[in-house]
């Protein structure tokens, strides 16, 4: 399979409304220039960078990969979010970043490296963490004005610099909300390639402290009681598998959706 990308899309097969992904052989020209990403139920799977004139073959189509969740199996989809920043990867780092020489890709490594200076250069992938806030049977949920459809979701920062994944918690919440947390608990984590990010889930549980929104990530944020949901993010995210799991603890049942 070869999973040829530009920007968040990716180049796909559809017949029938059946989605399937190219193969190395229908696209010879990409193939020549694939990463390999790794082999899936025995099939190998690459990756390579779609050109901005290419014009899609009848019966194909460039898609946001983000709209093939549920229309491609879950590692399917895995495997392209993959592709996505592994093609970014290898775009960005075509030149030095301190001298300005071609980089040349490394045998046997995931890297490119500087032929004069040696600098090497990896996939980068910044930590994120994402926290559901409880308090009794509530859930602290906010709006963020930047997302393209209105809904409410978990809190979620980049990590700083000398901070540990605890601290941003603590920070990103008081920050965005003015609220202070504690029994600050890991829950999962989910590689997120639409934001090049690695999401570290916690859990944590109200400690004080009255809602101010920054006005600025967050538009407004609320407590809401399973019973009473307002619009929350789609069953791919860590987002909704934080609310879920709440949810659920507190129903004794699985949530709906």
């Amino acid at each position: 399979m070869l999973f040829i990308t530009r920007g968040m899309d990716v180049l796909i097969h559809e017949h029938s409304g059946v989605v399937t992904v190219p193969t190395c052989a229908a696209y010879p020209r990409f193939a020549a220039s694939a990463h390999y990403l790794g082999a899936l139920d025995g099939v190998d799977c690459y990756c390579a960078s779609l050109p901005r004139d290419f014009t899609p073959p009848e019966g194909t189509s460039v898609v946001a990969v983000r709209s093939l969740y549920k229309r491609l199996d879950e590692a399917h989809f895995a495997v392209a979010g993959r592709a996505l920043a592994i093609v970014e990867w290898d775009l960005q780092h075509r030149f030095c970043g301190r001298c300005g020489q071609p980089t040349e890709l490394v045998p046997g490594e995931r890297a490119r490296r500087c032929p004069v200076d040696k600098t090497p250069f990896y996939p980068r992938i910044s930590p994120a963490m994402i926290v559901l806030v409880t308090r009794g049977d509530t859930m602290l949920l906010a709006r963020n004005p930047a997302l393209p459809e209105p809904m409410f979701s978990t809190l979620a920062g980049f990590v700083d610099t000398g901070e540990s994944l605890e601290e941003c918690v603590a920070r990103e919440v008081k920050e965005e909300v003015n609220i202070e947390v504690k029994n600050i608990r890991y829950f999962g984590s989910q590689p997120w390639p639409f934001g090049r990010s690695l999401m570290v889930g916690f859990t944590a549980e109200y400690a004080g402290g009255d809602i101010h929104v920054d006005g600025k990530e967050i538009a407004e944020a609320d407590w809401f009681h399973p019973d009473h949901m307002p619009r929350i993010p789609p069953r791919l995210s860590i987002a909704r598998h934080l609310i879920d799991a709440f949810v659920e603890r507190v129903k004794g049942s699985p949530s709906r959706s």
